[in-house]
C-alpha cells in the first residue's frame, strides 16, 4: 500500500473493502459523538447501509490508526531533533503503516539506556568500531593500541577491542535489514514448544496435552497458545519459541562480512554478529513474535467470548409468567422465591428436599402452597450444586395448577447477589434471596438481568482471564450495548444497569432517568425525556429510538421509529386518509404506500423501509420463544452414562475446539469440533449455538477425570 498514511478514510476503506465515501461519513458521525447502534439503524443513507459489524470495524481501525499516527509524529520529531531526517527516510515513514517497520526505523535514534555499547562509546571506542566494521584493518591490535592510555578507562588492547565489538553488536542489532531477516525467519519457521516442569504438580491433569508438545508458531491454534501460556504462568509448563540459531547466525554473518575483508576483521565481525543476534536481536524479535501471537490469540478468544455472550443475552424471554425460582443446595437447603410477571419479589422460603435432611413432605407442602397462593406458571431451577436432584424432586410433584419446570444457568448469580446493584435493588434481603431472584429474572428476561453481571462471570467462553483485559472489556461492553439496543428497552421498567447500555445514555444519565421516574412516575412520552437532568439534544437524538413506552399517548413511542421520522409517518397517514393508529399493524394499508412519494434529501429508502416495517410490527422483539430441554430422568451422575447412549442436552458454551453440552448432570459433555459434522468446519458456531437443544451420542466416559466425550455424527436431530 502506497497511500499516504494521513489519508485515513482511504486506508480504512481499502483494508476493509468498503467505499471511501461510506467510511468518511461513518468517521464523521463517530467524531460527532454518534454511537455504533445509532449509526447502524438511523444513518443508513449517510453510510451506504453499513451494518453494525462494519461500523464497529471502522471504529476500531480508526482508533488504532490514530494511535499509530501519534506514535509516528513522536518518532519523526526524535529523528528531526537528531538532525538525521532525510527525504528518503521521511518518505518511508510517510508510506508505512506497519508498526514493526516504524520501530525498526526509530531504533537507532531511540534514547539508550546505559548499555555495554554506550559505555564503550563513553571510552571513545566508536572510531575503532568503525575501523573494524570497514573490515580492511591489517592489524586490529595495532589500531586498538592507540586507544590504550588515552584515558584511565581502557586498560589494554583486549579491552579496547571488546568495547568496539559491543558497539558493532549494537549496530548489527539495529540494522533494519538484519532484523527483517530474523523476523521473516521467525514468521515462517518459529517452533513453539512446551514441556512439563518436573518440580510442579498438575493434580487435575489440565495440561496433560502440553507436557511434550511442539508446533509451528504460525499454525498454533489460539486456544492452544493461550493454554500453554496459562500453564507457563501457573509454573506447570516451560514454553519456548525458537528457530535454528546456528543457521541464522551463519546467514547474518554472510550479510555483514564484506567481500575482501581481512581475516581478523571478518572473524571479529562474525563474533559481533553472534553476540548481537543472541543477546539483542533474538530476544527482541522473539518478544515481538510472541506478542503478535498473543494478540492474535486474544483476538480470536475475545471474538468467540463476545459471540457467546451475545447468544446468551439474546436468549428468548418468558414474559407474562409468574415464576418460582429455586437456588438449590444440599446442607443449606434450597432457597425458594416467588416473582410476579415483572420480576418483583412476592415471597421467599427455604426447603430441604434432598440429603442430608430430605424433608420431602415439608418441601412438597411449601412448594405446592406457594404455587397456589401466588399463581405460579413456571419453576426455574438453578443448574448448580443439587440442581439436578432438586429438579427430579419437583418433576414428580402434583401441582394445583399446570406448571412448567425449566433449568436455568446460574453462573454469576452469586456475583450479582453480593454486588452493589443487588443491594440497591433489594436492600432488605440477604444474598441467598438475591441469588434466587436473579435466577428467576433470567428466565423472565435474560437480557435485563444479565447486564447487571460482569460478562466474564456468566459462564461462557474460555481463557477470558488470560486475554488483554482492556480489549476484553471494550468488546464485551460493545456486545452488551449492541444486544440491548437491538431489542429496545422499556424505559418505565428498565433498571439503571440496563438503561446504562442504551445508546447515548451511560451510567450517569441512567441514574438521572431512574431518579426522575421515581419522583414523577412513569414516562408518558419520549418527549418527556428532555425533562431529565443532563438530557441534552445530542443524548436524546442517540437514545430516543431505542427506548419504548408501551402506554404512551403517541403509539410511535413504543416502536423503533425515531422521533425525527414522526413527521414522515404523519404525512403517510394523511395521504392515506387515516390516523397514525390506523396505520399500525395494518399490512394491507401499508402495502399501498409508494416509497417514491416520500423520498427527499433527508429520507431515503432505508429509513422508509424501517418506518414501514415498524408500523407493520410495532415494538417486535427479535428474540425467539423459550424451549425447555428434556433430560433423561434416569441419569443422575456421570456413572450412569455408557458409551453408545443417545441422550438429549443443551449447548451451554462454545470454544474454539468444540461445544460443552449440559446433559442434566453435574458434568458437561464435550462435543469436539471433529465430532460435529461429517463435513469440514472451521468453527463450532457453524453447527450449534448456545442454548440450542441437541441429541448426542456418548463416545467415552472418564469417571476419574470427570470427562465425557460426545458426538453428533449419526444422530438424528428430529428437525
Amino acid at each position: 500500500m502506497r497511500l499516504p498514511s494521513t489519508d485515513v478514510p482511504s486506508i480504512i476503506g481499502e483494508e476493509l473493502n468498503l467505499p471511501r465515501k461510506s467510511v468518511n461519513a461513518t468517521i464523521k458521525l463517530l467524531d460527532e459523538g454518534a454511537t455504533v447502534p445509532f449509526i447502524a439503524r438511523y444513518r443508513k443513507e449517510a453510510t451506504g447501509e453499513l451494518d453494525e459489524s462494519q461500523i464497529r470495524s471502522i471504529q476500531l481501525r480508526l482508533e488504532s490508526l490514530r494511535e499509530y499516527l501519534k506514535r509516528r509524529e513522536y518518532v519523526v520529531s526524535v529523528i528531526k531533533d537528531a538532525g538525521a531526517m532525510t527525504p528518503e527516510l521521511a518518505d518511508r515513514i510517510e508510506h508505512t503503516l506497519d508498526p514493526a517497520v516504524l520501530e525498526d526505523i526509530y531504533l537507532p535514534f531511540k534514547p539508550k539506556r546505559r548499555t555495554k555499547a554506550e559505555m564503550a562509546r563513553e571510552k571513545g571506542l566508536e572510531p575503532l568500531a568503525r575501523q573494524i566494521m570497514a573490515q580492511n584493518l591489517p592489524q586490529v591490535e595495532k589500531a586498538a593500541a592507540k586507544y590504550v592510555g588515552m584515558s584511565n578507562s581502557v586498560a589494554d588492547t583486549a579491552e579496547a577491542t571488546a568495547g568496539a565489538m559491543d558497539i558493532i553488536a549494537e549496530w548489527i542489532s539495529e540494522n533494519e535489514k538484519a532484523r527483517n531477516i530474523v523476523r521473516s525467519r521467525y514468521m515462517r519457521n518459529a517452533i513453539i514448544c512446551s514441556s512439563r516442569n518436573s518440580k510442579a504438580e498438575d493434580p487435575d491433569g489440565l495440561y496433560t496435552n502440553y507436557y511434550d508438545f511442539s508446533q509451528p508458531l504460525r499454525t498454533c491454534a489460539s486456544h492452544r497458545y493461550l493454554a500453554m501460556r496459562r500453564g507457563e504462568d501457573a509454573g506447570i509448563l516451560k514454553v519456548t519459541v525458537s528457530i535454528d540459531d546456528e543457521e541464522m547466525i551463519e546467514r547474518l554473518g554472510r550479510f555483514f562480512v564484506r567481500p575482501g575483508a581481512t581475516d581478523e576483521c571478518a572473524s571479529l565481525v562474525r563474533s559481533a554478529v553472534k553476540d548481537g543476534y543472541r543477546r539483542l536481536i533474538r530476544p527482541s524479535i522473539e518478544n515481538e513474535m510472541c506478542a503478535a501471537a498473543k494478540e492474535k490469540a486474544d483476538t480470536a478468544a475475545i471474538a468467540l467470548f463476545a459471540d457467546n455472550v451475545r447468544q446468551l443475552l439474546l436468549a428468548p424471554p418468558m414474559f407474562g409468567k409468574r415464576v418460582m425460582a429455586i437456588d438449590p443446595g444440599f446442607r443449606t437447603g434450597c432457597k425458594v422465591v416467588c416473582l410476579d410477571e415483572r420480576g418483583h419479589l412476592l415471597a421467599h422460603n427455604v426447603i430441604y428436599p434432598t440429603a442430608p435432611k430430605k424433608d420431602i413432605h415439608g418441601a412438597t407442602y411449601t412448594v405446592c402452597s406457594m404455587v397456589d397462593e401466588f399463581s405460579i406458571d413456571v419453576i426455574a431451577v438453578g443448574n448448580g450444586t443439587a440442581g439436578r436432584e432438586t429438579e427430579q424432586f419437583l418433576s414428580h410433584l402434583r401441582y394445583p395448577r399446570q406448571i412448567q419446570i425449566v433449568m436455568v444457568n446460574e453462573d454469576g448469580a452469586s456475583v450479582y447477589s453480593a454486588s452493589d446493584i443487588a443491594r440497591e435493588e433489594m436492600p432488605d434481603q440477604d444474598v441467598t434471596v438475591r441469588g434466587a431472584v436473579s435466577i428467576g429474572r433470567r428466565l423472565i428476561d435474560p437480557l435485563a438481568e444479565l447486564v447487571k453481571i460482569d460478562p466474564k462471570s456468566i459462564g461462557v467462553g474460555q481463557y477470558q482471564h488470560d486475554v488483554d483485559q482492556n480489549r476484553l472489556k471494550e468488546a464485551l461492553n460493545f456486545t452488551v450495548e449492541s444486544c440491548v439496543n437491538s431489542v429496545g428497552v422499556n424505559i418505565n421498567t428498565a433498571s439503571r444497569s440496563l438503561l446504562g447500555y442504551v445508546s447515548g445514555i451511560g451510567p450517569t444519565l441512567a441514574k438521572n432517568i431512574v431518579d426522575y421516574r421515581t419522583e414523577n412516575g412513569n414516562f408518558r412520552s419520549r418527549e418527556e425525556l428532555m425533562n431529565v437532568p443532563r438530557m441534552g439534544e445530542k443524548a436524546f437524538q442517540q437514545c430516543a429510538g431505542f427506548l419504548r413506552i408501551p402506554d404512551a399517548g403517541n403509539p410511535l413511542d413504543n416502536t423503533a421509529i425515531h422521533p425525527e421520522s414522526y413527521g414522515l409517518v404523519t404525512k403517510i397517514a394523511e395521504d392515506l386518509n387515516t390516523s397514525v393508529n390506523g396505520l399500525i399493524s395494518n399490512p394491507r394499508l401499508l402495502e399501498s404506500v409508494d416509497p417514491e412519494n416520500y423520498l427527499n434529501k433527508t429520507v431515503g429508502l432505508p429509513t422508509l423501509h424501517l418506518v414501514l416495517e415498524e408500523l407493520e410490527k410495532p415494538g417486535r422483539d427479535p428474540r425467539g420463544d423459550v424451549e425447555t430441554p428434556h433430560f433423561d430422568e434416569s441419569l443422575m451422575s456421570i456413572r450412569d452414562l455408557k458409551p453408545g447412549m443417545i441422550i438429549g442436552g443443551k449447548v451451554n458454551n462454545l470454544t474454539a475446539f468444540g461445544a460443552f453440552v449440559d446433559l442434566g448432570i453435574k458434568e458437561n459433555g464435550l462435543l469436539h469440533i471433529s465430532q460435529m459434522s461429517d463435513s469440514f468446519i472451521t468453527s463450532p458456531s457453524q453447527v450449534v449455538g448456545i442454548g440450542q437443544h441437541v441429541k448426542v451420542k456418548v463416545l467415552e466416559v472418564d469417571t476419574e477425570r470427570n470427562r465425557i466425550a460426545l458426538t453428533l455424527k449419526g444422530v438424528d436431530q428430529d428437525r
